[in-house]
């Protein structure tokens, strides 16, 4: 089993964000998922072989000042689906698990950096709470055990309802937190 986590993110308004910072997330997230499943390829290859790749709400939920992961994690969420077809006659099975708002992660640390920012986002989740790692952890070992045999090409959020909910953080509070334009 392979989980691969790779992933990039500062908030950046879209005029903001240079070439190099779209490209430099872009490569983390998308080319280094593709490259770890690549590399990893022929030790899966094997009945019951399984690949999680974490992706994030922005694969599906455009959010403002996070296009460039909206579009790597896009990415990741359709190579995921497309190695999930060719890689499946092979007893190789490929998911996306989407984390919501997860507690004590470096991600949730740069967008709600503040108790203010943190609470909005408790409250946009249905479940009224922060998942934590092991909720992200857990889904991941069902996905890679056999109960998991027949689950292959899924994006299953991993989020309290988040997503459900429409996925919002309050990124123009956020920039003004930080000290820049929102």
């Amino acid at each position: 089993m392979l989980v691969s986590g790779a992933a990039g993110n500062f908030p950046a308004p879209a005029v903001a964000l240079s070439p190099n910072g779209f490209k430099s997330v872009v490569d983390i997230d998308l080319l280094g998922t593709f490259h770890v499943m690549k590399g990893v390829f022929e030790h899966l290859k094997k009945p019951g072989g399984s690949v999680i790749n974490i992706s994030a709400p922005q694969a599906m939920i455009p959010m403002a000042f996070q296009a460039h992961v909206c579009a790597a994690k896009a990415g990741v969420d359709m190579v995921t689906q497309t190695l999930a077809i060719e890689w499946g006659p092979l007893g190789v099975r490929v998911n996306s698990v989407i984390p919501g708002p997860i507690d004590g992660t470096e991600g949730m640390d740069r967008l709600a950096p503040t108790e203010e920012i943190r609470e909005a986002v408790v409250n946009s989740v249905p479940a009224r709470r922060m998942g934590t790692p092991n909720d992200v952890a857990q889904l991941c070992l069902f996905l890679g055990s056999d109960a998991a045999s027949y689950v292959n090409g899924a994006i299953i959020p991993a989020d309290g309802g988040w997503a459900a909910n429409g996925a919002r953080i309050d990124f123009e509070s956020l920039m003004r937190a930080m000290g820049g334009k929102g």
